[in-house]
């Protein structure tokens, strides 16, 4: 799947919506999204989400069959992203780029170096501390989410809350958590909390500018600018970015279609009509996909001990997007 084109319809476009704000939706008040932070999700961006998950959950047997560092891999999957997108972005959405104003701009710079910080906190953590301790951590990243909108002013209910709980404890059981007492294992997890709040802060960023910009000019900046910033850090801390085996370089492309693509694009997309705090739940969904794919892939059978871990995350996720809250772009207003 391309990344989706919105084509932005203004007030004197035929068929737009008289008073329709340019770039948002028909039916979508721009003014709703950031009130609800958890709403439920139209039909067609479960669709997409689970697009996503699919993509996203290949990310960590991907990254483990790479030879390449951590940043480094980071670092490729932005580049050919960017590749893929940038000429799409210049020849067809030119006009929109121009007209990104000052405000979407520096908004998709922010939410391209929230990208970057997200890849260089967790990623270099799994050589620190266990792969079930960052998991779970970085997992913590809805709960960051749910945070950042209620700072903003958005209403965060009880339920919505009580389901955030549910799905970060699901995730952290089926993870199996050992959280080690060493310095470089403490050093791990703070690390991999980092990347949960730079992850929390790249969706809602998202948020705001994908309610009037599309998806390909959206992304080719802000993956532009997560490359820029972890190339900067490869160079810095003299990571080798070249000179890779055919094999190697099939894995990287494999991550940018699949997990960055697939994955990361097609949230984006879905953050125009969905909430931030959602998409960031629908992620955490991650945890049993990747399950899935090493058991069918590496031959990694879960025991059984790990069904009501997962049972667990996906009740609680349910909880949050089933909440009172009604469909994304409705009133803010609760039903009292």
């Amino acid at each position: 799947m391309g990344p989706v084109r919105h084509q932005s319809r203004g007030p004197g476009t035929p068929g737009a919506t008289p008073g329709a704000t340019p770039g948002v939706d028909p039916g979508v008040d721009p003014g709703v999204l950031p009130h609800r932070a958890v709403a439920r999700p139209p039909l067609g961006d479960v669709l997409f989400m689970a697009v996503a998950v699919a993509a996203v959950s290949t990310a960590a047997p991907l990254i483990a069959a790479t030879a390449a560092s951590a940043l480094a891999i980071a670092f490729w999957r932005n580049a050919m992203a960017t590749a893929l997108l940038g000429p799409i972005a210049v020849l067809r959405f030119r006009h929109e780029l121009r007209r990104m104003g000052r405000r979407g701009l520096l908004l998709t710079l922010g939410a391209g170096a929230m990208l970057a910080l997200h890849f260089a906190t967790w990623i270099p953590a799994l050589s620190l501390t266990t792969v079930a301790s960052v998991v779970a951590l970085v997992s913590t990243q809805p709960v960051w989410a749910a945070l950042i909108a209620r700072l903003r002013g958005a209403d965060v209910p009880a339920r919505a809350w009580a389901g955030i709980v549910l799905a970060v404890l699901g995730a952290g059981a089926l993870s199996g958590v050992d959280f080690a007492l060493s310095a470089r294992a403490l050093l791990g997890d703070l690390l991999s909390v980092a990347g949960g709040v730079f992850g929390a802060a790249y969706v809602t960023l998202g948020a705001e500018v994908r309610r009037r910009v599309s998806t390909t000019s959206y992304t080719a900046v802000c993956y532009l600018t997560a490359a820029a910033l972890l190339l900067v850090a490869c160079v810095a801390s003299g990571q080798w970015i070249g000179g890779y085996d055919t094999r190697t370089w099939l894995m990287l492309a494999a991550l940018t279609l699949g997990p960055q693509l697939l994955g990361h694009t097609v949230f984006n997309r879905v953050l125009r009509t969905t909430s931030a705090t959602v998409v960031s739940l629908a992620y955490l969904l991650e945890v049993p996909g990747a399950t899935i794919i090493a058991a069918v892939w590496l031959g990694q059978l879960p025991p059984l001990a790990t069904v009501p871990a997962v049972l667990l995350l996906l009740a609680g996720i349910a909880v949050v997007v089933t909440g009172r809250s009604g469909r994304s772009g409705r009133s803010g207003r609760s039903d009292g």
